[in-house]
């Protein structure tokens, strides 16, 4: 069996990815098609995620064993066959490339072809340029709007004030507080 994945990125419009792979193979083997179809190392500690019809993330495969003492269970690339966790067609899943960024390209399983084999994986479409693996620091502080709102608030004054005076804490009684053993010392 022959499965085709299509990829799709919401940082670029024209970006797309259509890669062929065996039903047999790994998530690892993906994976590593997709790096290649993007021109990327493989230097970031990648995850799959099997999602719903709403892209609601419920399965992850994880590049590493990441030692998780969780009761569900641990897919790990190298080790889950691809058609053992994905059997049907519209299948969507998401593949994070840039972890620290939350960065992730959109998948879907667009087709099976039955009775057919492939060796090796292989990009059978490739259209647009691919959005940068990594984002520098004020690229990705600049995409991030929560962040961007709160430094446009407060502006240059956040962290400090003119006006603070080391005197305001002469009348506190702060006795005791570093002789602490326990934080419900406090309390």
């Amino acid at each position: 069996m022959i499965y085709k994945f299509r990829l799709l990125s919401d940082e670029v419009d024209d970006f797309r990815r259509d890669i062929e792979i065996s039903a047999d193979a790994t998530f690892k083997e993906l994976h590593t098609a997709i790096l290649e179809s993007v021109n990327y190392p493989d230097d970031q500690m990648t995850s799959f995620f099997i999602c719903n019809d709403r892209w609601i993330k419920e399965v992850e495969i994880t590049l590493e064993d990441m030692g998780s003492r969780s009761d569900e269970d641990i897919y790990v690339m190298d080790e889950t066959v691809i058609g053992d966790l994905i059997e049907e067609e519209k299948q969507k899943l998401i593949y994070v490339f840039d972890p620290l960024g939350d960065r992730l390209f959109f998948m879907e399983l667009c087709k099976i072809e039955f009775g057919k084999e492939l060796d090796a994986p292989r990009c059978v479409k490739s259209t647009g340029d691919a959005p940068v693996q990594i984002l520098d620091f004020d690229e990705l502080i600049s995409k991030t709007p929560a962040v961007t709102a709160v430094s446009d608030e407060f502006g240059d004054d956040f962290y400090g004030s003119d006006e603070y005076d080391d005197e305001d804490l002469d009348g506190l009684d702060l006795d005791g507080i570093a002789d602490t053993s326990s934080i419900d010392d406090l309390y």
